[in-house]
C-alpha cells in the first residue's frame, strides 16, 4: 500500500527534524511512502533541515501560502498514494502506525476513513490533558457519522483517508480559521465508513500556546457547530446536541485557561 503523508510547515524548525525522521521510519514491509513537505517560506532553520533529508522527501515546495489549509491542499493535489494523511511538524506517529493502518484498510475495503487514539503531548513530549483524550476515546465504540455530527471526537493526526474518498470530498475549506479539518472529515464520511484501529495510539498531538487550537478554541468550536449544522441539517437532533456540546466544551476550556492564569 502506498501512503502519501503531507507535512505543512512554517517556521517549525524546532520540531521538523523529529517529524521527518519519525515519518520516514514508518517504511517497512508492504508500506511505500510518498513524503511531501509544503513550506510557507520559513525564515528559521527549516530549509536546512529539509535539505539534509532531501533524498527521503518525494516532493518539497517552498513558497508563500495562505495558511495551513492552503498548504495541505497543495500537498493533497500532488499526492498519488492509495491512503493520504497530513501530519504537522510538531506532531508524531507511533512506531508501526502506517503498518497498522494498512492492515485495517485492507480488511475494510469499504472504509473511507481510518482512525485511532491520539494522546496530547506538551513541547517536551510528555502526555498532558489525559482526561480530554479519554473523553474522546469514550465515543469510539459508538463511532458513526451521526455521532461525529454531534461531537468532534476524532483527532486529526491519527486520521487517514483513501485518495478515492478525497477525490469525492474535495479540498479543505480555506475560508475557515480553525475547524477546516472537522468540516473536511464530515465530507469524507459521506464517501464511506470509518474503521477504528484499537489498542495503542496511532499519533500524538502536540498542544502549545501557539498551536491553532491553543489560540482559537472559541472560533474553532463555533465553526465546528456551523459545519455540523450544514452537514446534518439545521433542525436535526445532531445539530441540537452539538449546540449544547459546543458550549459545554468552550466552558471547560475557558475555565482551564482562567485557572492557568491564576497559578
Amino acid at each position: 500500500m502506498r501512503f502519501s503523508i503531507i507535512t505543512p510547515n512554517y517556521n517549525g524548525g524546532s520540531f521538523l527534524e523529529q517529524a521527518i525522521t519519525n515519518i520516514i521510519s514508518q517504511v517497512g514491509d508492504g508500506i511505500k511512502l510518498e513524503y511531501i513537505i509544503i513550506d510557507g517560506g520559513s525564515t528559521d532553520c527549516s530549509h536546512e533541515i529539509m535539505a539534509r533529508y532531501s533524498s527521503k522527501i518525494a516532493i518539497s515546495i517552498i513558497e508563500k501560502d495562505n495558511g495551513p489549509a492552503n498548504a495541505i491542499n497543495k500537498g493533497l493535489a500532488l499526492a498519488t498514494g492509495d491512503v493520504l494523511a497530513w501530519l504537522n511538524a510538531d506532531d508524531l506517529y507511533y512506531p508501526g502506525t502506517l503498518q497498522r493502518v494498512r492492515l485495517a484498510m485492507e480488511c475494510r475495503p469499504e472504509a473511507a476513513i481510518c482512525f485511532g487514539s491520539c494522546p496530547i503531548i506538551d513541547q517536551q513530549g510528555k502526555e498532558i490533558r489525559q482526561n480530554i483524550s479519554r473523553f474522546k476515546e469514550f465515543f469510539y465504540p459508538f463511532s458513526s457519522r451521526f455521532t461525529y455530527q454531534c461531537i468532534n471526537y476524532l483527532s486529526q493526526p491519527a486520521l487517514f483517508f483513501r485518495r478515492s474518498a478525497f477525490a469525492q470530498a474535495g479540498p479543505l475549506r480555506e475560508d475557515m480559521v480553525a475547524a477546516w479539518d472537522y468540516e473536511f472529515i464530515l465530507r469524507l464520511w459521506r464517501c464511506g465508513n470509518a474503521v477504528h484501529v484499537p489498542d495503542t495510539p496511532l499519533a500524538a498531538f502536540r498542544w502549545h500556546e501557539q498551536s491553532i487550537s491553543g489560540q482559537n478554541f472559541r472560533i474553532q468550536f463555533q465553526e465546528e457547530y456551523e459545519a455540523a449544522r450544514a452537514d446534518a441539517g439545521r433542525f436535526s437532533p445532531q445539530t441540537f446536541i452539538h449546540f449544547f456540546v459546543r458550549w459545554g466544551i468552550v466552558g471547560i476550556y475557558s475555565l482551564m485557561a482562567w485557572l492557568k492564569k491564576r497559578l
